[in-house]
């Protein structure tokens, strides 16, 4: 028994401004509200893939083992 939230691709898609900005990479969905100001990319990127599946523009930008070690703290769960 996993205890891994599960959420819908449209229960992510609500998520999808600054006050409250969720996205999806690989299958786990991410809170990255508290993110937006930090993000090194700028915040308008994460607000483009707010509520989407952002795995492609993620894997395109090539993102470093510290990103992907830093990212993991905003997991909040997995796609259903």
């Amino acid at each position: 028994m996993s205890d891994v939230k599960k959420y819908t691709m449209a229960e992510v898609a609500e998520h999808n401004d600054k006050k409250s900005l969720w996205i999806v990479i690989d299958k786990s969905v991410y809170d990255v509200t508290k993110f937006q100001n930090e993000h090194p990319g700028g915040e308008e990127i994460l607000r483009d893939v707010a509520g989407k599946d952002a795995s492609e523009d993620f894997e395109d930008v090539g993102h470093s083992a510290d990103a992907r070690k830093i990212m993991k703290k905003y997991k909040i769960g997995d796609l259903a």
